[in-house]
């Protein structure tokens, strides 16, 4: 079905003089919208301080209005305009993991308009360390408000082709920076209170962050359906990152959920499971990495749960990572997709 947009697909490097930057920050400038690399998941871009611009996100994305967008800035010297106050928290955490997949919330400054805060008093902000990212925003000039590159609801995107497949029709341009190197979203914490607080995790991670900070908490929406009302962090409130299959996360040692998989055998109904488990699966299976490395699990979470798709698959059945570390991204992003759906096979 042709779009409002005949959708281009342009091979993107970090010189500033790259054409395909260049257009980039061009259509930004002019109110459009830009997919584009960061080391985390593809990113939507606008400019972050036109409302219409902003607007237009929601609508590709079919994003509710009441989830808030993440800012992204490309140096220290962007962040002051954007905010009232930065503490000392704040510069901290930045030295720590600016560039990289942090994001921080803090009270917003007027210059931010409402539809990027969902009316919110606070703002989040991160700076990427994916340098296409980076020469996008240093090019444009501009702040960029950017969600995942995909329909809302659907796996994030971590490359190119994922967001060709959401998105074309719906945007001007996609820039290929290559697979992305994280494969989840930035981690979230607020600032705001007076103990931070985990509102998403990342590959930043809570035990890091309690090495910069000392006492930080853990929200309860981290691992528990938010309660209704407004969220301060994307990645909280709504069902995420789903393929059109059904998926229920199962809990236990491999010998139980072997035994539990063997006796769901029918049409269409596939496995998610540890890559060491692949071959000893009674179910069509989809490896989500090594047991024991959640990093390669969040690099390979999204495309998996994309392939199920191309599967054809109608019911999947995941293996729950562990919940530390990074393994709690990783969990925080599956538990969403199967709509926190989980069956306990721990005996």
């Amino acid at each position: 079905m042709m779009g409002e947009f005949d959708t281009r697909l342009l091979p993107a490097t970090a010189r500033p003089d790259d054409p395909a930057v260049t257009q980039a920050a061009k259509l930004l400038r002019q109110g459009e919208l830009v997919a584009i690399p960061t080391e985390t998941v593809y990113g939507l871009a606008a400019n972050a301080l036109d409302p219409d611009a902003v607007a237009k996100i929601f609508k590709a994305k079919g994003r509710p209005q009441d989830n808030p967008l993440i800012v992204h800035i490309s140096s220290l010297e962007e962040l002051p305009p954007l905010v009232t106050e930065i503490p000392d928290r704040a510069r901290k955490l930045a030295e720590a993991f600016w560039p990289g997949p942090l994001t921080m919330v803090l009270p917003r400054s007027s210059r931010v308009p409402d539809v990027v805060t969902a009316g919110l008093e606070t703002v989040a902000i991160r700076m990427p360390s994916h340098s296409v990212a980076r020469a996008v925003i240093q090019v444009s000039g501009l702040p960029i408000a950017a969600p995942s590159a995909n329909l809302s609801g659907k796996p994030s995107p971590t490359s190119a082709r994922h967001c060709m497949e959401d998105l074309t029709g719906k945007i001007p341009l996609v820039l290929d920076g290559g697979p992305c190197q994280v494969g989840v979203e930035s981690t979230v914490v607020t600032l705001t209170g007076d103990i931070p607080r985990l509102l998403r995790p990342g590959a930043v991670t809570a035990e890091q962050l309690r090495e910069v900070l000392g006492l930080i908490e853990v929200d309860p929406a981290v691992l528990e359906k938010a309660e209704d009302g407004p969220v301060a962090s994307p990645g909280m409130k709504y069902m995420h990152y789903s393929p059109k299959a059904s998926v229920v996360m199962i809990t236990g040692p491999w010998s139980a959920c072997k035994d539990f998989l063997a006796r769901q055998q029918d049409e269409g109904v596939w496995a998610l499971v540890f890559d060491e488990d692949l071959g000893d699966c009674p179910l069509p299976a989809i490896g989500l990495g090594p047991r024991n490395d959640a990093a390669k699990q969040a690099q390979h979470l999204f495309s998996a749960l994309r392939e199920l798709d191309e599967q054809q698959a109608r019911l999947v059945y995941a293996r729950a990572p562990f919940e530390e570390g990074m393994g709690l991204a990783v969990y925080n992003r599956l538990i969403r997709a199967a709509g926190f759906s989980v069956i306990d096979l721990m005996g």
